[in-house]
């Protein structure tokens, strides 16, 4: 009985500290990662809301389009989260973005459903910067985190999360149908509360966990990659079905139930990964013949640490070093550069200018594609369709650049930038299908802009991690976000929206009307974005051959091993986690 007893405490205790040793491991902040990131992507669906904005209201295209302008800029202006996330927490910046998330996109929901008075322009547009300004705080806390917790597989893990942020936009549209059925009122409603909710629901686990990586990660994030393939199959085949036959409430509770169960399915690789490595842990434990403790001093001389003599003089000499007059004379690539040294170097400059021309043309899609369709002849409910697509094209791209470029990289050497090329050629096409209207040719289109606008966002902050270092990444992450912003000002608004006004008043005088104040104002016909779109095609190009700069300039820096010196600091970290261990391990046996 006592024996019986005791065992059922041990398996009490075993399983108890199994659970915590999961909840608080760095797999479960992985899995953590995933579901904040999957409710994160509002500002990707812009298209289904705006209408109400626009027939409520009473806007014209350029104020829509102003007001996607302050929604980029918001969504990507995340230079304060960046420093923020430098000198707190995770769970800091994660709490400011959930409280900003839910203030912004429940003003914009009163505002359109006339629970308060009719704003003005400015305080709509202050609304929806507010609003898209959380994700910025929310993807530093956990993308950042992620990626300096496993710095040697960065490039899967900002594919993997960026395709999470990309499919979200298909998953709320999911959830939307189930809650609220056909009302894109309650649509800005729920990107009010669920990303909020979720945020809060786990920013507690989102930690930094130093020096733990293992060999054999790539493998498990592998295993997470194919889940989430799962899911994305599961969501595009809904998405051609839902638009193929008429589907009731109930049925996307159903679709929804399934769409959920996929989304928690990573917590399986989770569980079996955490119960591995509590494996080791039980076998060192009770292991009759521990390995002997190696001897720090004689065989780990680099992880020595400085005495307080040589930390002084160490933080003197950095003193005597003004930032500013170093920012000119940046170490070498791959080697932590200041902010002020990554902000100023050509490398830098080559490609944020490359990504504006890039990112601004894919935007002016992403954030006019409702208005794109109805302009071009294509019935209504095909534009809820054209956003799920996108959203799940952009998770391909975002995916597709993660697994490939880093497979690419690691062998054949071949520069990263070189896949930033190929994809601003690629995004042309797509904008030369609606410039000249192809039949069809916006489901193509709607592809092709997804796939390289997912493309782009993780391959720029993978080449900046490996250019200028993990340091200061929270901020330098947030700074090549800026270009986002700056390219939809540039094309978006100054672009599209003033040609498609333009066209828009020019067949209302053709036909005798006046536009009387307050009521929107529409365009039809192919000429509404063709020349907006022959523009972009041609900067697009521009950004292209600029690429080809930074190409050549990196080409040697990525023909070495850039992520040799992590492998060598975490084998290091291990080594000394495994000395402490051993060191403890002898006295619990004799115990």
């Amino acid at each position: 009985m006592v024996f019986s007893t005791n065992h059922g405490g041990s398996v009490w205790q075993n399983s108890k500290g199994f659970t915590l040793q999961v909840l608080t491991g760095r797999w479960f902040m992985v899995f953590s990662s995933f579901m904040i990131m999957s409710v994160s992507g509002a500002s990707y669906m812009f298209g289904l809301y705006s209408r109400e904005i626009k027939s409520v209201l009473g806007y014209d295209q350029s104020t829509l389009t102003l007001l996607s302008f302050f929604k980029d800029l918001g969504a990507n202006f995340g230079i304060l989260s960046g420093l923020v996330n430098e000198i707190t927490p995770p769970w800091v910046v994660l709490t400011v973005g959930g409280v900003l998330n839910f203030f912004g996109y429940f003003m914009i929901w009163l505002a359109v459903t006339k629970k308060i008075t009719k704003p003005q322009v400015w305080n709509m547009c202050l609304y929806i910067f507010i609003g898209a300004n959380s994700h910025c705080s929310t993807n530093t806390g956990a993308l950042v985190t992620s990626v300096k917790n496993f710095p040697g597989s960065r490039g899967i893990v900002l594919g993997l999360l960026s395709g999470y942020l990309g499919l979200s936009a298909a998953i709320i549209t999911q959830l939307y149908y189930a809650f609220y059925g056909n009302d894109s009122k309650s649509l800005i409603l729920l990107m009010a509360w669920l990303p909020t909710a979720t945020t809060f629901v786990f920013l507690p686990v989102i930690k930094h966990h130093k020096g733990v990586q293992k060999a054999n990660d790539s493998k498990t994030f592998y295993n997470f990659l194919y889940l989430t393939l799962v899911l994305a199959g599961f969501l595009l085949v809904m998405i051609i079905v839902q638009k193929a036959f008429n589907f009731t409430k109930n049925g996307y509770y159903v679709t929804s139930t399934v769409m959920l169960l996929l989304l928690i399915l990573p917590l399986v690789v989770v569980i079996i990964e955490e119960q591995k490595i509590w494996n080791v842990k039980q076998e060192s434990i009770y292991s009759e013949n521990p390995p002997k403790p190696l001897n720090i001093t004689s065989e780990m001389p680099d992880l020595q640490k400085p005495n307080a003599s040589q930390e002084g003089e160490t933080t003197q000499n950095q003193k005597q070093v003004s930032c500013w007059r170093d920012m000119l004379n940046p170490p070498r690539r791959g080697e932590d550069h200041t902010i002020l040294q990554a902000l100023f170097s050509p490398d830098m400059v080559i490609l944020f200018f490359a990504t504006i021309c890039g990112l601004g043309g894919s935007l002016t899609v992403v954030n006019n594609l409702s208005q794109i369709g109805l302009s071009l002849g294509y019935p209504a409910h095909s534009i809820t369709t054209f956003v799920s697509l996108l959203a799940i094209w952009i998770y391909m791209g975002k995916i597709v650049q993660g697994v490939v470029s880093e497979y690419i990289i690691a062998k054949y050497k071949v520069p990263r930038p070189i896949i930033l090329t190929l994809i601003l050629v690629l995004s042309c096409f797509g904008h030369l299908l609606i410039a000249f209207n192809v039949p069809n040719g916006l489901y193509a289109a709607s592809i092709i802009i997804g796939f390289c606008f997912g493309a782009n966002w993780p391959l720029l902050f993978s080449i900046i991690s490996e250019l200028f270092g993990l340091k200061y990444y929270s901020t330098l992450y947030n700074v090549g976000s800026v270009a986002s912003p700056i390219g939809s000002y540039l094309f978006s608004l100054r672009v599209a929206g003033y040609l498609y006004d333009k066209e828009g008043r020019r067949q209302m005088e053709a036909l005798g009307l006046k536009r009387k104040p307050g009521e929107e104002l529409n365009c039809n016909g192919s000429d509404c974005y063709r020349k907006a779109f022959i523009i972009i095609t041609a900067v697009t190009l521009l950004g292209a051959l600029v690429s080809l700069i930074l190409v050549h300039r990196t080409r040697e820096f990525y023909k070495s091993d850039i992520y040799k010196k992590f492998r060598e600091e975490a084998k290091s970290v291990e080594t000394e986690m495994n000395v402490t261990q051993n060191k403890v391990d002898p006295a619990a046996n004799e115990g």
